[in-house]
């Protein structure tokens, strides 16, 4: 009677499960948003997308439309080891948020179709809530100070912030000053025991990174973010030895192979797999649970969409070494739309004393208002990050 039950259960399943379609929408402020539909209507939503590179990725996505349409969306595994290994060429950004998006929306489907959350299918909670933090400028000054404590006041624990303008490759004794007196302000304003993350944004290069670090280190951040940029992860280990601050990075990297060299190493403490550029769900909660093994913390990167967050929240929640999670309510680049705008119910967002709560409903825990979304993609977007200078003229990071 137990086989005849399984047998009478899974067939269906599998069956109902077949990919339909795959439609892509570029939405505003500069994202791509993903939707997957199988043949018996079962709906899921992904966020495959490079920052300004939106319609490349959508053009990656389309070709890899080839490999999934009929295949069975339940087979989240084997579906992402065809998409993965099925081409000569793989890994990089944008093949790597376009696998991402696909995943993040098969899970999607696969927890709908349980009922339950996507979470509950990659082992369950180990926690009921997971700290946020909050952006605000550094690179192109405001009133730092008074905006993060607007934050604080607002009910977060943490913010962000970008540490430095452009610099040169050697820079002047007057940008780290004023760097280092934004920082201070901050603290002074919001007290000793609030978080001040600093994202180098990968300006700043290595010779500079030491000493950056080294003048940050009274104001005790949270962590320092990207000090030099991923293609000079090596040092790392020469800013451990300068610096007692936490060092993050990871958001320009993909795969568990992009971050085993990284976590073997030894130069980061804390790890930013992004969901939507390192593999999705499937890859973020992999290159976690590698993490753990070298004692690394992970803070996934998410400056993105609501997809994303949801999809990085899910993975947080069952992640013991996770620690805090990027959102980007109210970040500067969200000009058009925000995080919130594409949802049915904002609320699943709600962030109470710097935490958001477990999502419960199924799959990644959200609906997506398809109607503002299908509007939104008939203006779209054409979002470039801005081309720096230093003042001789150099191209600088951005």
């Amino acid at each position: 009677m137990f086989r005849l039950y399984l047998a009478c259960r899974f067939v269906p399943f599998g069956s109902r499960m077949k990919i339909r379609s795959l439609e892509l929408f570029t939405v505003a402020p500069r994202w791509l948003f993903l939707k997957i539909t199988t043949e018996s209507g079962l709906v899921g939503w992904g966020e495959p997308v490079v920052e300004g590179r939106a319609d490349t990725v959508r053009a990656a996505v389309e070709e890899l439309a080839d490999y999934c349409i009929g295949a069975d969306a339940s087979r989240i595994e084997d579906l992402w080891q065809v998409l993965y290994r099925g081409g000569f060429y793989r890994g990089g950004p944008v093949l790597m948020s376009a696998i991402s998006g696909i995943d993040q929306a098969l899970w999607d489907i696969k927890g709908k179709a349980l009922g339950v959350p996507v979470y509950e299918l990659l082992g369950g909670a180990c926690r009921e809530k997971i700290r946020v933090y909050a952006w605000i400028g550094g690179d192109r000054p405001g009133d730092v100070a008074r905006e993060a404590l607007a934050k604080k006041e607002a009910g977060y624990t943490a913010i962000k912030m970008n540490g430095t303008e452009e610099v040169e490759w050697i820079g002047s004794p007057k940008k780290i000053r004023e760097a280092v007196e934004r920082a201070a302000a901050i603290r002074e304003a919001c007290g000793p025991d609030f978080g001040i993350a600093i994202d180098f944004h990968g300006r700043v290069h290595k010779g500079m990174a030491k000493v950056l670090a080294k003048e940050l280190e009274f104001i005790k951040p949270l962590f320092i973010e990207e000090p030099v940029l991923a293609e000079n992860n090596e040092a790392l280990l020469d800013l451990r030895g300068v610096t007692s601050i936490p060092i993050a990075t990871g958001e320009r990297q993909f795969t568990r192979w992009g971050f085993k060299e990284l976590l073997k190493s030894g130069g980061a403490d804390i790890i930013q797999p992004d969901c939507s550029h390192t593999g999705g769900i499937s890859e973020l909660k992999k290159i976690a649970t590698m993490a753990e093994a070298f004692d690394v913390a992970v803070a996934p990167h998410c400056p993105l969409g609501p997809i994303c967050l949801a999809a990085s929240l899910q993975v947080d929640f069952c992640t013991p070494n996770a620690f805090i999670q990027e959102q980007s309510l109210g970040i500067h680049y969200n000009q058009g739309s925000d995080l919130l705008d594409y949802l049915v119910d904002p609320s699943v967002f709600h962030y109470a004393d710097g935490f958001v709560h477990r999502l419960t409903g199924p799959g990644l825990g959200i609906e997506i208002d398809e109607a503002k979304v299908r509007k939104a993609a008939e203006t779209g977007h054409r979002w470039r990050n801005p081309i720096w200078r230093t003042p001789d003229g150099v191209v600088a990071e951005w």
